[in-house]
């Protein structure tokens, strides 16, 4: 079948961390159908709750604009001891998937790069002048650990000044390092986020973000998530789980995220 002619207008954002959340299906429905997830269904509330194949992780997304959306709960596994993370309901779900990917893909080999700060220093982040840590060079992000601290928790924090948060995310102290450091890479790469629903962003502000309109195929789009899916599911060598019809996004002016 030739591709569709049909296009939609999108708006690439930079910093991708000041994009708004985006669409929650890039993070659950690779989880289920290409990582093996499970989940229940329960058509009376308004909730998502996924578990991995082996039962010792859980993935939750409660709709609470106010608070954290995200939580993922991980029971004690090879000398580890339970541990957590979460996430706003504003962090863009391309910066969740960082960590989400590495904690689904193949186990790191002993001694590769684990430093949550690495990917941080290498983007040019710097000192945070009042807080410990490192902040972006817009000043728009932070990442810290517990003042003090070699082992304690790590923060995420995006904003628009000291009264203005947009999200935060929380990851405690028992959180492999590695895969804090996958959300910081994330975090920190240059890749706009591309967003179908331009106006519901943090903030329209020039000055804090890039905005490029551009009019693509409504394919290029449709199926982005198809083969996000497919590429995940490579790495585990097994068959996706049934896929629903691809959704297409709406053409000007009925635009969703």
């Amino acid at each position: 079948m030739p591709p569709s002619a049909e296009t939609v207008e999108v708006e690439y954002i930079t910093p991708r961390h000041l994009a708004g959340g985006g669409d929650p299906a890039w993070i659950t429905v690779p989880l289920h159908r290409a990582c093996g997830w499970s989940h229940g269904d329960d058509p009376l509330m308004p909730r998502v709750i996924l578990t991995s194949p082996d039962q010792k992780a859980q993935l939750r997304l409660d709709p609470d604009p106010a608070g954290q959306w995200w939580t993922l709960h991980h029971a004690p596994d090879r000398g580890r001891p339970a541990w957590y993370v979460s996430f706003g309901a504003h962090t863009p779900v391309e910066i969740i998937a960082g960590f989400v990917d590495a904690h689904t893909g193949p186990r790191p080999t002993h001694g590769e790069e684990d430093d949550p700060y690495g990917p941080l220093r290498q983007a040019g982040w710097g000192p945070a002048p009042t807080e410990h840590g490192l902040v972006s060079p817009d000043a728009t992000a932070c990442v810290q650990r517990s003042v003090g601290e070699e082992t304690g928790p790590w923060v995420a924090t995006a904003t628009l000044g000291a009264s203005r948060p947009v999200w935060q995310a929380r990851f405690d102290e028992h959180t492999p390092p590695h895969l804090i450091a996958a959300f910081t890479a994330a975090l920190a790469a240059p890749t706009p986020a591309i967003r179908t629903a331009p106006g519901r962003l943090p903030t329209l502000d020039p000055n804090r973000i890039t905005r490029t309109e551009a009019n693509v195929p409504v394919d290029l789009i449709a199926f982005a998530l198809e083969n996000r899916i497919r590429a995940l599911a490579a790495r585990r060598g097994a068959p996706l789980a049934a896929p629903s019809a691809p959704r297409r996004p709406p053409a000007h002016p009925g635009r969703t995220r």
